[in-house]
């Protein structure tokens, strides 16, 4: 699939920061999968849904209208909730959304429909595997627990007035596990896609290697 770049990586690794800068840099569009689930889980807070109720939510998938601007900015029914989808308590249960196979399905073949109409960087946890198997060019981004739980309590801290780093590292540990133990799609690297550590490299670092591969690629 030509013009797609598909990047997948447990929760802080830095995906979606890299997909954005990566986006920006070729001058694609950033679909950030991960804040379609994030959207979802909103919706889900917002409707009063309790979210062992799986029925429920899947018919909220098929009811919601999910978009993204040029900028990667995340829209939900008509609103922006790029910052909305980042809080401490969508955090803490997103991962229960993503477990549930009809809601996959249903946000899976959203994310398809944007590829196809689009020049796209993708990134979540089965992109290279389940949404975008043939992309252009496939990463798998990684880093250390300790590192990945680092950087997602000071995201949580300057949006958020609290934030406690144990608390955030076990409900990352428990993401990873949710993930990559789940039935349907579950987050592992693609055979194919190169794997990225960054675990001990600056953003402008991990960006620059990729971006090595991409053009030196297109030579």
């Amino acid at each position: 699939m030509k013009n797609v770049i598909a990047i997948d990586g447990p929760g802080g690794a830095g995906k979606s920061t890299i997909a954005k800068l990566l986006a920006e840099r070729l001058n694609y569009i950033h679909l950030d999968t991960g804040a379609m689930y994030r959207a979802l889980t909103l919706a889900a807070i917002k409707n009063n849904i309790d979210f062992d109720q799986k029925n429920k939510l899947v018919k909220l998938a098929k009811s919601i209208d999910i978009t993204f601007d040029e900028n990667g900015e995340i829209f939900l029914n008509g609103e922006n909730v790029t910052e909305e989808i980042r809080t401490a308590e969508v955090n803490s249960h997103v991962s229960q959304i993503a477990l549930i196979k009809g809601v996959r399905e249903i946000l899976v073949e959203k994310q398809q429909q944007l590829a196809q109409n689009n020049m796209v960087v993708m990134d979540g946890r089965d992109i290279t595997t389940v949404v975008l198997p043939e992309a252009e060019y496939k990463f798998f981004l990684t880093a250390s627990l300790e590192e990945r739980a680092k950087r997602r309590y000071q995201e949580i801290k300057s949006k958020d007035n609290e934030a406690y780093f144990e608390k955030i590292k076990k409900s990352i540990a428990r993401r990873d596990k949710l993930d990559s133990e789940r039935k349907h799609s579950p987050l592992k690297k693609a055979e194919d896609a190169i794997l990225v550590d960054t675990t001990n490299l600056s953003i402008d670092q991990v960006l620059d290697q990729m971006i090595t591969i991409i053009e030196g690629d297109s030579k």
